[in-house]
């Protein structure tokens, strides 16, 4: 008896007399079962004529329940094609009596329940509708195909949509189906006769199903989740339906198609279409615009249906009215439509899945999933007894005391305390949900309050002429934000300002619907754009044209302590392994970029990090790029001329990336070098030789780092660093850099090398590069050579760059690349092998080249311009004088710097400029006389 029905609870019989005479002939049962069948006969007149019909097969199914439910299943597999309506309708009422009998006792729980009512559902299907494909191919209907396409239907795929999807068929529940056929399974000649014949398979199967005969039906189908159902065919050919979604589908197919699953036909057809509208269902970024949206749907359904009201038990929707079992679903589809395109684990069909996702996530607390997963377990089981009373597809509660009392009788409750506990939970469940999709506000404007007098009425006039405000929706949902977004920006400490700024955010916003949405659902939101329009023009114009990154703010760690060097290849990585197209690929590493270079800008801004900490995480960010996409720009380039021939290469970063110190706006400096071993071409479709091989694979690399995408650019890439500058070739073998360096190289060229750094690819040849770096590093050099080198560096840089005002950090006598040199210098003079400038200049001092007090000087004077340069960047890009002429910028600086006051901070850079170039300038001294290097090289 181990796998027999046990009685957890049992109804209770509403007409005993009715119970006594449906069981009189059942007496030799246990009295548990017969309990269960006198309260299910005696609650149900459905369920007493399914028991008075199959009584000669209950007492078995009540002895095994998965048993019988495998021997139905088997029959109907089984079933020849001309006796398949009467054995389906025959297999409907064994699994509407064992699912009512094994529901109302407790033996399965809910999802049993409602997976066996599913999967009989797809089997129905699946079996109605290759019978009809059989019968298509027997009469020569579709063209080209054979018995052997009997098993995949032909290429026709059924789609079960909502609660068949999802495993979640109700008791009486009709079925929701869209039926697409494969068109590349038929000749483009024979796709009309072909579509003909799907469409009129797909209709005989409905029938087959649908038709109500002596023996009853299978399933009311409904095919009208189809594209444009009022003007297309029954059954569409998948790229149609592809073209559809991609042009006009909407907010409710996108949520529809959360639940979609392939249930019969041609599965791995069916499963592949799916996967092409992934990026319909669920877009890139976070999508605040679907609550309205859902929000819209609810109010018309409660409009059309008349479930508006207050919550009353009697005649209560259970699942359109308030606080019913839809409020719960759209309250999870909305959300998880909202996250579920940067957050993959969202992506579940499940009801109490999607909760328990989006709990997991952070998107909800435990709380409300494990309220709201139990009073939607609570909702279908009542829905299900609703249903069992008369079979019928209704979900309202009866509106007469008595058949109230039907249905507390099926649920083993009284019927005063049934009704006290559901009034209960539709109220909790309604105001868990609603508050999600009209929050405190209402959804609609505040009342129009006067602009504050400091806030210029000008500049807010001529917003609605704004791109992003040009729409009604945009406009619309802008309004409800404009009174706390002036009220926030009249807050600043120069509103006026503040103002101007954000007008010219609005301006460059090319659309504003799902920017104004992410603001309204999150107002803490408000407070950073205004953070950051009034203190940096430069991140505020890139938010304008980028304004998806506040979607990172929203995820858990945005705030949290910087991950690391190893912690971001790992992550880019991972998701580059689960995307196969290369500009995908592309793309994809850009919208990853973009949310961590903006995480770091805003850490800075916000006082998070000082300017070293941000240096190195640009750095890092820019490591993790270069290494996630190498083998990706390799494997790309080698699926047309073959692998890399010899050991692979390398990329080295020099400059700021080499010495692992960037800012939000700087370039990348880099080489490649390769080895080709005795390799002297590629093996591949289209071979090349090896320099011009390795010379493409670069620009490859420079392109996928630098060209303008749909997501954007990366990065500005310099390769002048390498051996012969621009004159060389942009690739250079492993065999000619050692003998360049070695024996042609110029002194400026050996002190670029001490911020050498190997970023990427092949792990001996990165190793035999930095072995070979150190050491030659190593080699006793000439002081007057490299100090001569330094004077005449100096004497070009001071002719071709003159200083941009007192904010130009960089370029001048005593500022950041005139103390880089003279770190450089001292690196080379010791014979070591460090890159940054701190270790240089005390490098300088173990050489004897520098005092202690001199190293100590430059060191402080250099960080004080990179936190001045550091934060320029930030706020004015590559404009230094911009970071000076607002208030917030003048603010940033002075608390990234430790100076009281902008007037301070001046004199404080003035004075190291001066200090910082006269000791340089007693350290290198007079020599003069160098090599005839060209000035670009030089320069960079």
């Amino acid at each position: 008896m181990s796998n027999a029905l046990q009685i957890i609870r049992c109804p209770r019989s509403f007409d005993p007399a009715i119970s006594r005479e449906v069981t009189a002939e059942l007496g030799h049962l246990p009295a548990d079962w017969r309990a269960l069948l006198e309260g299910a006969a005696g609650s149900s007149p459905y369920l007493q004529t399914l028991i008075r019909s199959e009584r000669d097969w209950i007492e078995g199914a009540l002895a095994d329940p998965l048993a019988a439910r495998a021997t139905v299943f088997d029959d109907c597999r089984a079933c020849p094609p001309d006796q398949l309506k009467s054995v389906l309708r025959g297999a409907k009422r064994k699994i509407a009596l064992l699912c009512a009998l094994c529901d109302l006792s407790g033996h399965w729980p809910l999802e049993e329940v409602t997976g066996t009512l599913t999967r009989f559902g797809e089997l129905a299907v699946d079996v109605a509708l290759k019978a009809e494909i059989a019968l298509a191919i027997r009469r020569k209907k579709l063209p080209g195909m054979s018995e052997d396409d009997i098993a995949t239907a032909g290429g026709m795929s059924v789609f079960a949509m909502g609660k068949m999807g999802a495993y979640e068929l109700n008791y009486s529940s009709d079925i929701d189906l869209i039926c697409l056929f494969d068109e590349t399974r038929f000749a483009p000649d024979d796709f009309m006769e072909a579509r003909q014949a799907m469409v009129r398979a797909t209709r005989n199967m409905s029938a087959a199903l649908n038709d109500r005969t002596a023996e009853g039906y299978v399933f009311r189908t409904d095919l009208r989740l189809r594209p444009d159902p009022s003007v297309t065919p029954v059954a569409l050919a998948m790229e149609a339906a592809e073209r559809y979604y991609e042009s006009l589908g909407r907010t409710w197919e996108r949520a529809a198609y959360i639940k979609a699953r392939a249930c019969a036909g041609d599965i791995a057809a069916g499963e592949r279409f799916l996967k092409t509208l992934t990026p319909f269902v669920w877009r890139r970024h976070l999508d605040f615009a679907a609550i309205e949206d859902a929000h819209n749907m609810r109010l018309r359904i409660r409009e059309n249906k008349g479930t508006g009201g207050p919550i009353t038990v009697l005649g209560h929707d259970m699942k359109l009215g308030r606080g019913g079992i839809r409020e719960i679903e759209f309250f999870t589809q909305t959300r998880q439509l909202i996250a579920g395109g940067r957050d993959p684990s969202l992506r579940v069909r499940g009801t109490v899945e999607g909760l328990q996702a989006l709990s997991q996530a952070g998107w909800i607390s435990s709380d409300v999933t494990e309220t709201l997963a139990r009073h939607y377990r609570d909702h279908r089981e009542i829905e299900h007894r609703i249903q069992m009373v008369h079979d019928a597809q209704t979900h309202r509660m009866p509106t007469s005391e008595e058949g109230l009392a039907r249905i507390a009788c099926l649920m083993d409750e009284d019927a005063e305390s049934f009704v006290a506990g559901l009034r209960e939970r539709l109220q909790e469940v309604h105001r868990l949900t609603e508050d999600f999709f009209v929050p405190s506000g209402g959804g609609t404007a505040k009342p129009a309050e006067p602009v504050p007098e400091e806030l210029d009425q000008s500049v807010i006039a001529r917003w609605p002429t704004y791109p992003a405000l040009r729409s009604d929706r945009g406009a619309r949902i802008f309004e409800r934000l404009k009174p706390e977004l002036l009220g926030r920006l009249s807050r600043t400490a120069n509103p006026g300002e503040a103002l101007l700024a954000l007008d010219g955010f609005l301006a460059g916003m090319p659309a504003g619907v799902q920017l104004f949405s992410l603001f309204e659902a999150n107002p803490q939101l408000i407070d950073l754009l205004v953070d950051i329009v009034g203190t940096s023009p430069a991140l505020a114009n890139y938010l304008s044209r980028n304004s998806s990154v506040f979607d990172a703010v929203l995820d858990g760690g945005f705030f949290s302590d910087w991950p690391g060097r190893a912690a971001l290849i790992t992550e880019l990585q991972e998701a580059l392994a689960a995307e196969s197209d290369y500009e995908r690929q592309l793309d994809l590493t850009r919208r990853w970029h973009r949310e961590w270079h903006f995480r770091t800008g805003v850490h800075h801004l916000r006082g998070l990090i000082d300017a070293a900490e941000a240096g190195q995480h640009y750095a890092e960010l820019a490591d993790a790029v270069i290494v996630g996409l190498l083998p990706k720009v390799t494997e790309h380039f080698a699926a047309k001329h073959g692998p890399m021939p010899g050991r692979g290469c390398v990329i080295v970063g020099m400059g700021s990336l080499g010495a692992g110190r960037l800012t939000a706006s700087s370039d990348l400096d880099l080489i490649m070098i390769y080895d080709p071993l005795d390799a002297e071409m590629s093996e591949g479709k289209r071979p090349l030789a090896v320099r011009p091989y390795y010379a493409r694979l670069t620009q490859a690399v420079v392109t996928a780092l630098s060209a303008p995408m749909a997501e954007g650019r990366l990065y500005e890439v310099d390769m002048r660093l390498r051996p012969s500058g621009s004159q060389g070739p942009v690739a250079t073998s492993w065999p000619s850099f050692t003998q360049y360096q070695k024996n042609d190289a110029w002194i400026w060229e050996h002190l670029a090398l001490t911020r050498a750094r190997v970023v990427a690819g092949d792990r001996d040849l990165s190793a035999e590069v930095e072995a070979f770096r150190s050491d030659f590093l190593a080699t006793p050099r000439d002081r007057t050579a490299v100090l001569t080198g330094v004077s005449e560096m100096r004497r070009r840089l001071a002719a071709a760059k003159t200083p941009d005002g007192p904010w130009d950090a960089k370029t001048g006598p005593g500022r950041m690349l005139d103390i880089e040199l003279a770190a450089q210098a001292g690196t080379l003079l010791a014979g070591q092998s460090c890159r940054t400038v701190a270790e240089g200049l005390l490098a300088g001092v173990a050489s004897g080249w520098l005092d202690d007090a001199q190293a100590q000087g430059l060191t402080e004077a250099y960080g004080l311009y990179w936190s001045v340069q550091s934060a320029a960047r930030l706020i004015a890009g590559k404009g230094s004088d911009g970071a000076v002429r607002g208030e917030g910028g003048a603010a940033f600086l002075q608390r990234s710097t430790g100076c009281d006051g902008i007037g301070a901070l001046q004199q404080a850079l003035e004075a190291a400029y001066a200090t910082s170039a006269a000791c340089i300038d007693a350290a290198v001294g007079a020599a003069a006389g160098t090599k005839d290097e060209s000035d670009e090289q030089a320069i960079s």
